[in-house]
C-alpha cells in the first residue's frame, strides 16, 4: 500500500447523491483521507475536496471520518476545528475573545471533562430547539414571523422556556456529578492518610 496521494482526473464532483462503498455503507460514514500535502481525498467521489466542501458535508448532515492516509489516525476533530477556524476568520464570528479565553482556561482543569459534556448537551438541546422552530415556522406567515423572532408568540415562548429548563437540568446534573467526584476524592484522601474526621 502506497502513501502517495491518488491521481484523479481534474473534474468537479458534488457531494450530493453519491453512493457509498460497501465499507462505508456498513459503517454509515464517509471516509476522507488526509495526505502529507494536507490535501483531503474523498473516497466516495474519488476526488480531492476543500474545507468548504467538508463544511458542506456537515451542513448536509453527512457522517464522515477523516483518516491520516499513512497512519490511519482519526483526524476528524482536527479538520472540524480547521473548518471552525476558517468560519471564524470570515464574516461574523460566533465566539468572542472572552468566550475563547474562558474555554482555554478549562484545558487541564479538573472541570474540563464536565464542561465538554455540558457544552455538547447544551448545543444539542439548542439544535433540537432550532429544528422545532423551523418545523413550526412552515405554517407561519411572514407577518407573524417578525413576532416569532421577537419572542412574542406563546409557541416560541414555550419552546424557549423548555430549552432554558433543559439547560438548567444539564447544569444541575453536571454539578451533582462534580459533587460526587469531589466527595469520592476526599474520602480517598482521608483513607490514604488515615485521617479520621473529627466528631461534630
Amino acid at each position: 500500500m502506497t502513501d502517495a496521494a491518488p491521481r484523479v482526473k481534474p473534474s468537479v464532483r458534488t457531494t450530493k447523491g453519491v453512493s457509498a462503498s460497501p465499507d462505508e455503507a456498513k459503517n454509515h460514514r464517509r471516509v476522507i483521507k488526509k495526505y502529507p500535502n494536507r490535501r483531503l481525498y474523498d473516497t466516495s467521489t474519488s476526488s480531492y475536496i476543500t474545507l468548504t466542501e467538508v463544511r458542506d458535508l456537515v451542513m448536509q448532515s453527512v457522517s464522515f471520518t477523516v483518516l491520516d492516509a499513512k497512519t490511519q489516525k482519526d483526524l476528524t476533530r482536527a479538520v472540524l476545528l480547521q473548518v471552525i477556524l476558517e468560519e471564524e476568520s470570515t464574516g461574523a464570528p460566533m465566539f468572542s475573545a472572552k468566550v475563547l479565553e474562558n474555554m482555554i482556561r478549562f484545558y487541564g482543569h479538573t472541570l474540563q471533562t464536565f464542561m465538554g459534556n455540558y457544552l455538547e448537551q447544551n448545543i444539542q438541546s439548542f439544535v433540537d430547539l432550532q429544528l422545532k422552530i423551523t418545523e413550526n415556522s412552515k405554517s407561519i406567515s411572514p407577518e407573524l414571523w417578525g413576532q416569532v423572532m421577537n419572542l412574542q408568540t406563546p409557541m416560541l415562548l414555550g419552546m424557549m422556556g423548555s430549552y432554558t429548563e433543559e439547560s438548567n437540568q444539564i447544569f444541575q446534573k453536571m454539578q451533582n456529578q462534580l459533587q460526587t467526584q469531589l466527595k469520592d476524592q476526599t474520602e480517598k484522601m482521608i483513607e490514604a492518610f488515615k485521617v479520621k474526621p473529627s466528631p461534630k
